[in-house]
């Protein structure tokens, strides 16, 4: 049910866009963006704190017991909102790891995490001031892409996309537009992403993210 749910978020999305637009909408704000995401690492059954069981090495704990892995590293995020009036809106978000992080490193295996939302935007002010708060709240998921490196000669690493995990998030945020100029803004934010059962790879299901955009609002 959360697959199928999923998969018709953006198609609900858009329909709403597409359908309160031409008749009232305010603003349209796009933004890109950097940061990072955070969680610490997970400790499988059998193994010592903070080691994962190497499901490659069928010894099983403790002798298959690895160092696990840490979320972190540098995130790029961008953006869109659609202000249907000056105080409510809808949004849409996708962040994700710039690069393959070391997730299995004995065995040559990486992972790539990213998160996408749908929210729910409520902005306290009008809207026309040069500080405006930002609240967002929604739901949407999380991938988590798994590649397998290899080393090819002693300059060429070559890598080679294995599978995905798709994980439902429940999504908050807050953050603020700073009007540098107009119509142009900076957007520090915090976001929330709580995703059931991620702490299957890592320590928590709840990841904080910390980012700052550059955008523009149209209609402003």
């Amino acid at each position: 049910m959360s697959k199928l749910i999923l998969r018709m978020l953006p198609l609900l999305f858009l329909l709403l866009v597409a359908g309160v637009y031409p008749a009232s909408a305010q603003q349209i704000s796009a933004y890109f963006g950097a940061g990072s995401a955070t969680d610490g690492a997970t400790t499988s059954p059998g193994c010592s704190p903070k080691q994962i069981d190497d499901p490659f090495n069928p010894s099983g704990p403790p002798t298959s017991c690895v160092p696990a892995p840490t979320m972190g590293g540098a995130f790029g995020i961008f953006g869109a909102d659609f202000m249907i009036n000056p105080h409510l809106g809808v949004n849409a978000e996708y962040s994700f790891r710039f690069a393959q992080a070391p997730f299995l490193p004995i065995e040559g295996l990486n992972v790539r995490p990213a998160f996408y939302d749908f929210n729910a935007i409520y902005q306290p002010t009008l809207g026309d001031s040069h500080i405006v708060p930002v609240l967002e709240g929604g739901i949407g998921g999380a991938k988590l892409s798994f590649y397998s490196s290899q080393q090819v000669g002693s300059l060429l690493n070559q890598s080679q996309f294995l599978f995905s995990t798709n994980h439902f998030q429940v999504h908050g945020a807050v953050g603020v537009k700073l009007y540098v100029r107009s119509n142009m803004f900076l957007k520090p934010q915090i976001d929330f992403h709580y995703v059931p059962n991620l702490n299957q790879q890592y320590s928590s299901n709840f990841v904080p993210q910390y980012t700052i955009s550059i955008g523009y609002t149209f209609g402003r």
